[in-house]
Parts: C-alpha cells; structure tokens; sequence
C-alpha cells in the first residue's frame, strides 16, 4: 500500500515540476547605471542572453518613462504611441514571449540621447548560439477604455516564494512513504 502511495506521489511530483515555470533571471537594464542618460545600452545587452522567463528591471528616477514601442518608432526614437507605458521609477519587464522587444524613454530627446533598449528573447531553455523561435503573438495592447497605453507592470513577475518549501515538503512525503 506504501508503495503505491509513494508512486502517485512520485507521478504528482513529476507533473508539478513539469507545469512549473523555470524560474526566470532579473536582470537590472544598465546594472547599477540603471534606465538613464549616459548609459550604452547596445554594450550593456552583448554579453546577455534573454530568455522566456526572465524579467527586464528599469530603474530611474523622476523625468523618465518606460515605453515599449515597435521597431520603427525605436528605430527613429519616435516618441508619444507606446505600446505600454510606465513612469514609477521601478518597472519590471516579464519576457514572456521570444522575439524582439523595443523600449524608448518617451521623454523628447531622452531616446535620442541613447537612452533606447531593444532585446531579442531566446525561447524557454535556448542558449546563447541558438536561433530563439519567434512567437506568433503580436505587440498590440489590449483595449483600454481610455484609449491610452496600458501600464507597463511595476510589480516583479515571479513565482511565490512558498514555492520551494511546497516541493521541500512533498520530497520528504515520498522518502518517508519509500523508507515506511
């Protein structure tokens, strides 16, 4: 009886691990630099691989914004129809899709000045030298009644914490079902 407990168990566990989401890395756009004038933000992103998972963490102070924008409007710093829009001071970017992603200051002449960041996201698991796989989704934001840009999140995207304890917990349920 032990050991068909220990078995569903050890089934379950499986299938949680495979739904659970790799933990993504944070990484802080500019370093201790953070989002500002001054910064190259090409070099910063050359020795970086993005991928499905991780989180782009913008920190600036006041008189910045974080817009996503298209290729186009990054490409000739065209400020004022962002995708997404925020100007918190802490903005957090989720990467949930692979492709590339355009983010501008959208304080006139701040994009012109460098600061403009653009990301290619690497599918889940793709490491550095692996052609990400492009997603099938589009940038356009959901409708807002307001007919402005929806905030960008500035809250961190990540899976709770209790998490690991959750797991720590059911490994100890199937040794003990294995050893009894």
């Amino acid at each position: 009886m032990a050991n068909s407990a220990a078995k569903l168990v050890c089934l379950f566990l499986i299938l949680l691990a495979a739904s659970v989401p790799c933990l993504g890395k944070d990484y802080t756009v500019g370093d201790s630099s953070g989002w500002a004038m001054g910064v190259d933000y090409t070099t910063w992103t050359a020795d970086k691989t993005f991928s499905v998972g991780d989180n782009l963490v913008f920190k600036y102070g006041p008189g910045h914004t974080v817009d996503e924008v298209n290729s186009a409007d990054y490409s000739s710093c065209t400020v004022g129809k962002p995708i997404k829009t925020d100007s918190s001071g802490s903005t957090t970017i989720p990467l949930t899709a692979a492709g590339p992603r355009y983010f501008i200051c959208g304080v006139i002449g701040h994009c012109t000045s460098g600061m403009k960041l653009a990301v290619t996201v690497n599918a889940t698991g793709a490491g550095a030298g692996e052609t990400p796989t492009p997603s099938g989704s589009s940038l356009t934001p959901p409708a807002t009644p307001s007919g402005h840009a929806p905030p960008l999140s500035s809250s961190p995207g990540s899976v709770s914490p209790f998490l690991p304890i959750f797991l720590s917990s059911c490994l100890v349920l199937v040794y003990k079902l294995i050893v009894s």
